[in-house]
C-alpha cells in the first residue's frame, strides 16, 4: 500500500491523502501509467511517497521552526491581543500516543528520543486513564503517523520488550505555559511582522530595542520575556539614542519590578551597578577578552572611558598597571566598587573626568614618566578608547602631546579607538576618519576589526595603530636610532602589525 502525501511547497505541515493503490513486489507487474506517475511525483518538489519502504523513500524531515507553526501555534483569535490574558491560549491538539507497561518506560524512552514530543511544559509520558498499569508515551505527530513511521531500529527495541507499536490517538490540552515565547508574538502581532524573540539580559533585566510596530504591544512582550525566561524578573525598553555625555539612555521599564540595581557576570568577573544610569553591554564580552589578551603583566593601560571596568578590571588582574577614568559620575563610583569587589583597587587609578582632560592630564604626566624609563624598564602602553560615537574625536588630543626627544618607536603607545561606521567600506572609513584627526595616513600601519553588526547598514569596529612620534612629540627631532628614511620607517611599521591585519569577522 502506498499513500501519497502532499505538501504544497514547505508552507504547510497539513499532510493529505490523496489516493491510496495496491502495488506489487514484482516490478514487472507496475503498470507503466503507474511508473510514469510516480517519477513524475518524485521529482516535483513538496511531493513525497510513504509506505513500502524498500521501494519508495520516507518523508524527509521538515525543519523544526516550519513543522510547528499550525498544530503547535496558539489559537488565532489571540491576534491582536496588547494585555496579555494567559487563559486565551488554551487549545485542544490530537497527539499520537503509544501504550506501553510502566516498567519498561525509562529503558524504552532512551531508543525513542526521535519519536518522542517535546514541547516546553509537557510530559512526555503520562498515566493510561484506562490501565493503572500502562503509560502512554506522547509522539512528535509530525514524524509518526502510524506504526510504519518507526524506523527500523525504533521497531526493533518495540519488538524486544514486547510492545505493540500500535498508536492511538490523545487529545492533549495546551496552555501558555506550553508555548515558547515566539510562538505567542508571532501569533499576537499583525501578521507578517517582525517577531521580537531576543533581547540583552543584564542579571535580572531583559533589555530589548522595540519597533515602531511593536510598540502597541510593548507591555504584553515585556510579560512574555518574564515569564519565559527563568530569572528575568524586569523587561525594559530604550527609547532613545545614547547621545549624552555620559553614555546612558531613557528607558521605560515595560513589565515587573522597577529595581534597575543588578548584577552581572562577565568572563569570570562580577559588576554591580544601577542599569538605569550607566552604560553596559553584554554584547561586548568578547571584545573585552580580546584586547585583555593583548596586554602582558606588567604592561600600562590607559581606560579612557572606562564605564564600571570591563576592560580595567581583568587586565589588572594580570598584574597590569592601570588607569581608568569615566566622566559619567555614577559610572566612577561603580568602577571604584567594582575593583574593590574584583580585588584589584590596589592596581587600578580612578579618575572622573572628561576624555580629553584624562589624555592631557594624568595620561600625559604617565607617559612622560614611562617613556623615560631606560629601555630594559619601558612596560608596553595601551590606550582604550570605547566611545564609538565619538572617540575619534578624542585622537586630536594625542597631537604634540609629550615634550622633549622622541622614545624609541616600539615603546610608543597602542591605541585601540572604537568607532561606528554606515560605509561600504567601514575598515576605510574608519582609517581615513582616524587618519584625518591625526594629520596622517593610517594605511600602513593599522589594523580594524568589526565587534559586532550594530544595525542594518551600521558597524562597530576597533582600530588599533601605534601613535608615531611626529604626532605625539612636540619636539621633531629625532634621536639617531630613531632616524629612518620614511619608506624605510613605513616599510618597518607595516611589518610591525603584519600579524594584525584588517579583519572583518561578525561577532556572534
Amino acid at each position: 500500500m502506498v499513500m501519497i502525501l502532499w505538501r504544497p511547497f514547505g508552507f504547510s505541515g497539513r499532510l493529505l491523502k490523496l489516493e491510496s493503490h495496491s502495488i506489487t513486489e514484482s516490478k514487472s507487474l507496475i503498470p507503466v501509467a503507474w511508473t510514469s506517475l510516480t517519477q513524475m511525483l518524485l521529482e516535483a518538489p513538496g511531493i513525497f511517497l510513504l509506505g513500502q519502504r524498500k521501494r519508495f523513500s520516507t518523508m524527509p524531515e521538515i525543519e523544526t521552526h516550519e513543522r510547528e507553526t499550525e498544530l503547535f501555534s496558539p489559537p488565532s483569535d489571540v491576534r491582536g491581543m496588547t494585555k496579555l490574558d494567559r487563559t486565551a491560549f488554551k487549545k485542544t491538539v490530537n497527539i499520537p500516543v503509544l501504550k506501553v507497561r510502566k516498567e519498561i518506560v525509562s529503558k524504552l524512552m532512551r531508543s525513542l528520543k526521535r519519536a518522542a514530543l517535546q514541547r516546553p511544559g509537557i510530559r512526555r509520558v503520562i498515566e493510561d486513564p484506562e490501565d493503572k498499569e500502562s503509560r502512554l508515551i506522547m509522539l512528535d505527530p509530525y514524524k509518526i503517523f502510524t506504526h510504519d513511521s518507526f524506523e527500523k531500529a525504533e521497531l526493533s527495541v518495540l519488538e524486544r520488550l514486547n510492545v505493540s507499536p500500535q498508536i492511538s490517538k490523545y487529545n492533549l490540552e495546551l496552555t501558555y505555559e506550553n508555548f515558547k515565547s515566539e510562538e505567542i508574538l508571532r501569533a499576537v502581532l499583525p501578521e507578517g511582522q517582525d517577531v521580537t524573540s531576543g533581547f540583552s539580559r543584564i542579571g535580572h533585566i531583559a533589555h530589548l530595542n522595540l519597533r515602531d510596530h511593536q510598540l502597541p504591544f510593548k507591555h504584553l512582550i515585556g510579560q512574555v520575556m518574564i515569564d519565559k525566561n527563568p530569572g528575568i524578573t524586569s523587561a525594559v525598553n530604550k527609547i532613545n539614542n545614547i547621545d549624552n555625555m555620559y553614555r546612558n539612555f531613557q528607558m521605560e521599564v515595560l513589565s515587573g519590578e522597577q529595581n534597575m540595581m543588578t548584577k552581572v557576570r562577565e568572563n569570570n568577573y562580577t559588576y554591580e551597578f544601577d542599569f538605569s544610569k550607566v552604560y553596559w553591554n553584554p554584547r561586548l564580552s568578547t571584545e573585552h577578552s580580546r584586547i585583555t589578551e593583548l596586554l602582558k603583566p606588567g604592561d600600562v593601560l590607559f581606560d579612557v572611558f572606562a564605564g564600571v571596568g570591563p576592560f580595567a578590571i581583568p587586565v589588572a588582574k594580570k598584574n597590569c598597571t592601570v588607569f581608568a577614568n569615566d566622566l559619567n559620575p555614577e559610572s566612577h563610583k561603580w568602577l571604584l566598587y567594582n575593583c574593590k569587589l574584583n580585588k584589584v583597587d590596589q592596581k587600578v587609578k580612578v579618575f572622573n573626568l572628561d576624555g580629553k582632560d584624562f589624555l592631557q592630564g594624568p595620561v600625559k604626566e604617565e607617559l612622560m614618566q614611562l617613556l623615560g624609563l631606560s629601555k630594559e624598564r619601558k612596560p608596553s602602553v595601551h590606550v582604550v578608547m570605547n566611545l564609538p560615537a565619538k572617540a575619534i574625536e578624542f585622537l586630536s588630543a594625542f597631537k604634540w602631546l609629550l615634550d622633549g626627544q622622541p622614545c624609541s618607536s616600539e615603546f610608543l603607545p597602542i591605541v585601540h579607538c572604537y568607532s561606528f561606521s554606515k560605509d561600504a567600506n567601514p575598515a576605510e572609513d574608519v582609517r581615513q576618519r582616524a587618519g584625518a584627526v591625526l594629520g596622517i595616513s593610517l594605511e600602513a600601519c593599522s589594523s580594524v576589526h568589526l565587534v559586532r553588526n550594530v544595525a542594518p547598514n551600521k558597524e562597530m569596529l576597533c582600530i588599533t595603530f601605534q601613535i608615531p612620534a611626529s604626532v605625539l612629540y612636540k619636539n621633531q627631532t629625532r634621536n639617531p636610532e630613531n632616524h629612518e628614511d620614511p619608506p624605510l620607517k613605513r616599510q618597518r611599521t607595516a611589518e610591525a602589525f603584519s600579524d594584525e591585519k584588517t579583519q572583518i569577522a561578525s561577532n556572534t
